[in-house]
């Protein structure tokens, strides 16, 4: 027989009823791809409706020329950002959601600070838009903004971050006759001059003893002349953008790419620009930015799903389709908090290379070319450090890349041919091999800085003898010195073990038209140690 129901009952199961279906609202609101679109389309809805009436807004340039009038906020609460069609701005535009100033940014819901990102890939343009105050952060290179003190020194700009380091971004491409750095002597190079090109090749001849002095350099307006000059047979080499590499490689038979900024993993550093005046007035502003740029990289390392989604962002302000954009991102290093605390030098046990560094020795690079002023100001008055203090961010997706890890070299890689060979003349007692202070300050100077900055890159060893004493004692002794030079490097600036290769030859290889060691000249610089660096 059934059993009627009491009103008490009922009220209880309409109860669990309506709390079921609450609990289940609330799961597919918050938890499910459905709910975030429903949950976003509302907030859109809401922000149409609350917009404000006065006429006051920010206009925006996009990569088609067109201008859109933003309609969430007045202009003067904008940080405006400027940004080159380049992979390392990818977690920004994520993080903001792409590139308008919204209220569906996570810059604005986790910080209150809307953002917007103005696509400028006009190098004049973007450097006027940042004079007359149009952007307020502007896109750099550490090592090629010396050159453009003379035009932006008297705004005191300070580099508020860092960005990336260029990982394949760069790269020379050079004809078939050219199989190495050194091959390069006397060759013609074509080379955007006072750009981060010119810093790749000064620091990739500096890698093989040579200077510019050494090549034709060809100067041309911009990376992609450069790459064309190089299809038209103009030239046997050209310091060239992704994916010019690529392209240009393909349209030359015979021809490949040298190097590029994938082994030379320290040289390209990509930054953002502020005024002083902006940075001083804006404080909180420049520190919420960077805090969720960070956090932007560690979502994206963290997560595949995630780094396909700022692909799509990024390619769709860039007209780059998801695949392309994120081939675009695979060509950089996103330097997180860890990278950056590295970067302006406030990890007193990294041993890499520093945005200091970098900036010392450019400035001084450029300015004996007629490149950069004479009086550009030291490291210390353009770094702004803050930004990375200030942050408040911790746990293992924070920390920093540290030196590559490899893998003990095969038979094959020991025997690879070399990229580039710096011969230097290290001077050791008769019979001995251990370094002394002499011997480690030349180091210091001319093979620990290309170590660094060609850090993924296989160091090769190489010691050598004159004709002078019993064979087999030379050949040990000269694996010995190399020995001593790998060792020194290793644990003066933590370089992995597995890095180096140590050949040992004796009097076998002397430098060419010194095969007699017929002179005191010649046998002096058959007592040499050849630092090379090879891929693989």
């Amino acid at each position: 027989m059934a059993t009627r129901l009491t009103p008490l009952s009922k009220i209880l199961i309409t109860l669990l009823i309506l709390g079921g279906l609450y609990f289940l609202g609330n799961y597919i609101f918050n938890n499910t791809r459905f709910g975030t679109e429903l949950k976003q389309k509302a907030e859109e809805k809401a922000a149409e409706i609350e917009k404000p009436k006065d006429s006051n807004r920010i206009k925006i340039e996009s990569k088609s020329g067109k201008i859109n009038n933003k309609k969430d906020f007045s202009d003067e609460d904008i940080l405006k950002v400027q940004v080159f069609t380049w992979g390392g701005y990818a977690p920004g535009i994520y993080f903001n959601e792409g590139y308008e100033a919204t209220k569906r940014s996570r810059f604005w819901k986790d910080y209150g600070l809307a953002v917007q990102f103005v696509l400028m890939d006009d190098f004049d343009a973007s450097r006027q838009a940042w004079i007359a105050d149009e952007v307020h952060l502007l896109g750099n290179t550490v090592d090629a903004m010396p050159t453009e003190m003379e035009r932006l020194g008297k705004y005191k700009p300070q580099i508020v971050m860092q960005v990336d380091w260029s990982r394949g971004g760069d790269a020379v491409i050079a004809s078939r006759a050219v199989n190495n750095v050194n091959d390069l002597k006397g060759k013609q190079i074509a080379v955007a001059p006072s750009t981060p090109s010119q810093t790749f090749l000064y620091k990739m001849l500096q890698a093989a003893g040579m200077s510019l002095r050494d090549v034709k350099v060809v100067e041309v307006p911009s990376a992609i002349d450069a790459a064309t000059a190089f299809k038209s047979g103009k030239v046997d080499a050209a310091v060239v953008w992704s994916p010019d590499d690529i392209l240009a490689t393909r349209a030359v038979p015979g021809s490949k790419i040298l190097w590029s900024t994938k082994e030379a993993s320290h040289i390209i550093g990509d930054i953002f620009v502020a005024k002083k005046d902006y940075v001083d007035a804006h404080r909180e502003k420049i520190h919420k930015f960077y805090e969720g740029w960070m956090r932007a990289i560690a979502e994206i390392n963290a997560s595949p799903s995630n780094y396909k989604k700022a692909a799509k962002l990024f390619g769709e302000g860039t007209g780059l389709s998801p695949a392309d954009a994120e081939g675009a991102m695979r060509t950089v290093r996103f330097t997180n908090h860890g990278d950056n605390q590295n970067f302006f030098g406030l990890n007193p046990t990294y041993k890499g290379v520093t945005g200091e560094d970098l900036w010392t020795e450019m400035s001084d690079v450029f300015g004996k070319l007629g490149f950069a002023p004479k009086n550009v100001p030291a490291w210390r008055n353009v770094a702004y450090p803050r930004t990375v203090t200030s942050a408040k961010l911790s746990g293992p997706l924070h920390l920093g890349e540290g030196q590559k890890k490899f893998t003990p070299a095969t038979a094959k890689v020991k025997s690879a041919p070399a990229i580039s060979t710096k011969p230097i003349s290290i001077t050791f007692p008769t019979g001995q091999w251990t370094l002394g202070e002499n011997a480690k300050t030349l180091i210091d100077l001319q093979l620990a800085d290309i170590a660094k900055a060609f850090g993924n890159s296989r160091i090769r060893v190489e010691g050598n003898t004159d004709n002078v004493g019993a064979y087999d004692m030379n050949k040990k002794l000269s694996l010995k010195r190399a020995e001593s030079v790998a060792h020194y490097l290793q644990n003066t600036y933590n370089m992995d073990k597995n890095r180096f290769i140590i050949v040992g030859n004796g009097p076998d290889k002397p430098v060419k038209g010194c095969e007699q060691n017929q002179s005191n000249a010649c046998k002096a610089k058959n007592r040499r140690t050849e630092f090379q660096l090879i891929n693989g």
